[in-house]
């Protein structure tokens, strides 16, 4: 397994390929692929998928990809580490929109491929894509700002899609499921709104019996969904973040470092350091 880096914080190209010939590869960032024309298939860690023209893909880093390429295609690739953002001027809060980006990694898995939602959504991602690109080549003293706006504005479809399709899917099992998960996962820093009683109150269901009900449809307890959900995106700042333990505790509304500290260990089975360390070595 190779891992491909990037040498930039932000680059954005496009590429015909006839024949893949790589072997499956990681990432050291992030990448949003656009494919203009062409056809074949990708697999994403465990999930194989076919690809066609205008399909669109967000490719989380450290997770292993390859290309199957049956005619040829050609890709619009913009590639971006977290601190493309964190070394923006012109976003005034960089944790606001890494939280954008942790928000989709901790979903992405739910619906993996193609996320777009809706032709309308796909189009404006298409042209935004394309206007990327050629104000990349343009590099005018302009440039700068309107990439870093319009990507910007990009992650926040993304971010409402994946939303929308992992919502839909839970509510295939129940039509108020789903905005229970997408009301859960919008207020996951909002300890108040997550409470029981909130809960059962705000969507109309009997506080004695929203548990019995929640993991009837999740498969698992209310407690350990808001736990495991919170720890998807602890995980994704320990590995892009050089926050301290105690600063992401403080963030994602935890006691303190030590509580954050058990209930990760509880969960993923190996201290945070152990975790943050192996995750960042293969970062680098």
């Amino acid at each position: 397994m190779t891992t491909e880096y990037l040498n930039r914080i932000f680059e954005v190209y496009v590429e015909e390929i006839d024949a893949w010939d790589k072997r499956p590869y990681k990432n050291n960032f992030f990448e949003i692929v656009y494919v203009e024309k062409g056809h074949g298939t990708q697999c994403v860690k465990e999930h194989e998928f076919e690809y066609h023209e205008g399909n669109i893909f967000f490719l989380p880093p450290m997770d292993c990809h390859s290309f199957h390429v049956i005619e040829p295609s050609r890709f619009y690739f913009i590639r971006f580490t977290d601190y493309y953002f964190l070394n923006s001027n012109n976003l005034t809060d960089y944790n606001a929109w890494f939280d954008k980006i942790a928000y989709i990694l901790a979903n992405y898995n739910k619906v993996p491929g193609d996320i777009i939602a809706s032709n309308h959504e796909r189009q404006f991602i298409i042209d935004n894509i394309k206007y990327i690109y050629q104000e990349y080549l343009l590099a005018d003293r302009y440039s700068d700002s309107i990439i870093t706006g319009t990507v910007a504005s990009i992650l926040n479809v993304l971010a409402r899609s994946i939303e929308k399709k992992y919502v839909d899917q839970a509510n295939q099992k129940d039509n108020r499921f789903g905005e229970i998960l997408r009301y859960i996962n919008t207020h996951i820093l909002e300890s108040d709104q997550l409470r029981l009683a909130h809960l059962a109150a705000h969507f109309g269901i009997s506080r004695t019996y929203f548990s019995e009900y929640f993991k009837k449809q999740a498969g698992i307890s209310l407690v350990d969904y808001i736990l495991k959900s919170k720890l998807k995106i602890v995980e994704t700042k320990l590995i892009h973040t050089s926050l301290s333990l105690k600063e992401i505790a403080w963030q994602m509304n935890f006691t303190d470092s030590s509580h954050l500290s058990k209930s990760f260990k509880k969960v993923y089975g190996v201290s945070v350091k152990e975790f943050r360390n192996k995750g960042q070595l293969c970062h680098r």
